[in-house]
């Protein structure tokens, strides 16, 4: 369990680094989304017969940072918009 934390943790550091631009992430939501990108990659890496969900693999690190580095967006893509539409400032939805 703590060993998944700590892969938690280091995917989604590494995918912070890889994301460009400035993150307004916390420790903790780096935490839940490297797991959460942890857990993506072990289970495509699964699908694909290269090792277990739990075991460590190139193929699942890989797929987990890309994993998180996606949901590091979309959780900027929900803040932002939040956040914009309480301003008022609809101008850059009618593209």
């Amino acid at each position: 369990m703590l060993g998944f934390l700590v892969a938690g943790l280091v995917i989604g550091a590494l995918a912070r680094l890889i994301k460009p631009g400035k993150q307004n992430l916390s420790v903790l939501m780096t935490l839940l989304l490297g797991l959460t990108g942890a857990v993506i990659g072990g289970v495509i890496a699964n699908l694909l017969g290269t090792g277990s969900i739990w075991e460590l693999n190139i193929i699942g690190f890989i797929v987990a940072v890309v994993s998180a580095v996606a949901l590091i967006g979309v959780f900027e893509g929900f803040t932002h918009r939040g956040s914009r539409s309480s301003t008022g400032d609809h101008q850059h939805d009618r593209i």
